[in-house]
């Protein structure tokens, strides 16, 4: 095949790096993409996407079932409910073809050339491709990384048949009768969640003495609580160890350290993710590295000149938001813009049940950047609409410093809550005030009242509480 030229390369198409090619495309820079995959990476292939949708038909399953025996406050009854997975894993995959779709539409109109295959580093310059048809080769002015992240194995526990990650959770055609879930982070338990919910008896195993251990502790009580009453099993402090098909049994070290086994016909291992450095000859490189991560500037540069990365590859936080930001802020460098990062949050969001937004700084991480802070939490035991959806536990937390009341940080965790994270980032990205929050109207019900609420207490004047 003829070699290519082209003023940009994007290696990898997820969301850091489709965008990235679409704004470079936009700004009248000749852009090639390189992807092994479908376009929209794990996020969109197998992750953030098809993982809601299983989440909203979990959702939609369990309330019927809910109905079905007669407990619902509402005075609605329904039939035993059942449901065809085969049919729910079509129209979740549906969903994702439609996106992907969209995606390389996208790229096209804006005249971005898109290369099938697996890119390999020859030097800081040129990239050789395996496509279908045999090597390309593609020289490039500037060079985008944005190969994102694989999950991590447990050395006892590698991936294979009964033993999977999110990736292969997400392809089940079956509900399996016993999951056991290996982590208690974010994606273990939405994963964990939605599948308690359609019916599967799940066990989650966690090796720290807490849920979500990289969420506010206040933040995941009522997660607990929660999961509690769908019957999931919850071990902190145990410690996985093998699993073996033949007895459909996973053991494991608990909390006092004593030997234990769960019966579990799929062990679902969500213990991290890191960085996808390996494969793509970054060896032929003279990158400086930040630990596994590929260490990066305030422009995403990498050490060497005219190479840049973006994303997972560049280690935490492993946010698709975070590397859609950091594709465009490229692009705009690459077409000779001045631009740097300069974000004040970048908001995190755990679509559990309830679900946990986290936005800028606790009140523990305020305190020990030298600041001397002031707090206001509303619940939502206290918030109409919340009761109105019969899911009022949880709370909104607002965090500001105590001399000026500027916004340092928001909590919350509630029903629907991830719906106010843009919101909440735009306040303290805004470097808005308790007051701006306070006097601005709030719509009537809804269930951001609860933070205009909480800032009201946090100026000592809350009206409903």
């Amino acid at each position: 095949m003829r070699d290519m030229k082209c003023q940009v390369l994007v290696i990898g198409a997820g969301p850091g790096g489709y965008v990235c090619a679409i704004r470079a495309g936009q700004l009248g820079l000749d852009t090639v993409i390189v992807e092994a995959k479908r376009p929209g990476g794990t996020c969109l292939n197998v992750g953030c996407i098809p993982s809601k949708a299983l989440i909203h038909a979990a959702d939609e399953y369990f309330k019927l079932h809910e109905f079905s025996g007669g407990r619902s406050p509402l005075g609605i009854s329904a039939a035993e409910p059942a449901i065809d997975f085969t049919k729910t894993i079509e129209w979740k995959d549906g969903i994702v073809r439609r996106l992907t779709n969209g995606v390389s539409g996208l790229l096209k109109k804006a005249n971005v050339k898109h290369v099938d295959g697996w890119a390999k580093f020859r030097d800081g310059k040129t990239v050789v491709v395996e496509t279908s048809t045999g090597p390309q080769a593609i020289e490039a002015e500037t060079i985008v990384i944005a190969t994102g992240s694989v999950s991590v194995e447990l050395p006892g526990l590698p991936f294979g048949e009964n033993v999977i990650s999110s990736t292969e959770a997400l392809a089940l055609t079956e509900i399996p009768e016993r999951l056991a879930v290996v982590g208690a982070g974010y994606i273990g338990l939405e994963m964990g969640t939605a599948f308690a919910k359609l019916g599967a008896k799940v066990t989650v195993l966690e090796a720290m003495d807490r849920i979500l251990p990289l969420y506010d502790a206040e933040l995941t009580k009522p997660v607990a609580r929660r999961l509690e009453k769908l019957g999931v099993t919850v071990m902190t402090g145990a410690k996985a160890d093998r699993y073996s098909a033949s007895s459909r049994a996973l053991a494991f070290t608990d909390a006092d350290g004593k030997d234990a086994t769960v019966e579990a016909d799929k062990v679902l291992v969500t213990v991290g993710r890191r960085p996808a450095t390996q494969g793509w000859g970054l060896e032929e490189l003279d990158l400086s590295m930040d630990g596994r991560s590929i260490a990066i500037d305030e422009h995403c540069r990498t050490s060497m000149r005219g190479v840049y990365a973006i994303g997972d590859v560049t280690g935490e936080p492993m946010l698709a938001h975070r590397a859609m930001a950091q594709g465009e802020m490229v692009a705009e460098i690459v077409a000779g813009n001045r631009r740097a990062w300069d974000r004040r949050c970048i908001p995190s969001v755990c679509f559990t049940d309830p679900e946990i937004v986290s936005a800028g700084l606790s009140p523990e991480e305020a305190q020990k950047a030298g600041h001397d802070v002031r707090t206001g939490i509303f619940p939502f035991q206290a918030n109409g609409r919340a009761m109105t959806l019969e899911r009022d536990d949880g709370f909104v937390r607002v965090v500001a410093r105590a001399d000026d009341n500027v916004v340092l940080g928001i909590q919350a965790v509630g029903t629907q809550i991830s719906d106010l994270s843009s919101y909440f980032a735009s306040v303290i990205e805004m470097g808005g005030r308790l007051e701006d929050v306070a006097q601005t109207i709030h719509a009537h019900p809804t269930m951001g009242e609860a933070f205009q609420e909480a800032a009201m207490r946090a100026l000592g004047h809350a009206l409903h509480i």
